[in-house]
Parts: structure tokens; C-alpha cells; sequence
């Protein structure tokens, strides 16, 4: 696999959404890959949470990068998450 690098954007939205940079390689490495647009990826890894998320109390947290697959590197455009 390649090495993972996260754009600024990224980076902010990470702590912005509770999400961490391990569950975004997780969700890369192990998750099947979807076309979006252009050559833009993306793919969904679902995580045992339990816990409160904005006052609400979630099983689940799905993590969805977008993301570029480069010649010598993944570059994660930003990060989506999801909590149910």
C-alpha cells in the first residue's frame, strides 16, 4: 500500500468531525473504493463507537475519506463522518 498524506483541508476536518487519522487508513487500506469524479475516490468503514457525539449517544461512527490515488502516494482531500 501507499503511503497516506492528508491535505490541510483534511487535516482540519478530522478533529472538526471526531475523526482519527488510524480510522481514515483503516478505512483505505481495508474498504472497496468507489469512482466520485474526476479521479477522486472514496469508501466507508464502519466502527464500534458507543459513545456521545454532539449530545447524542451513537453505536456507530462510518468514516468516509475522498481521496486521490496518486503515482507515489494516497492523498485524503477530505473526511466525512457519520454517526448512528
Amino acid at each position: 500500500m501507499k503511503p497516506i498524506r492528508f491535505s490541510g483541508h483534511a487535516q482540519a476536518q478530522l478533529s472538526r468531525r471526531g475523526v482519527l487519522e488510524e480510522e481514515v487508513e483503516i478505512a483505505i487500506q481495508t474498504a472497496d473504493w468507489q469512482p466520485v469524479r474526476g479521479d477522486r475516490f472514496e469508501c466507508r468503514h464502519d466502527f464500534a463507537f458507543g459513545e456521545e457525539w454532539n449530545g447524542k449517544f451513537h453505536e456507530t461512527k462510518q468514516v468516509r475519506p475522498i481521496f486521490v490515488d496518486e503515482t507515489n502516494e494516497i492523498v485524503v482531500i477530505t473526511v466525512y463522518s457519520y454517526y448512528f
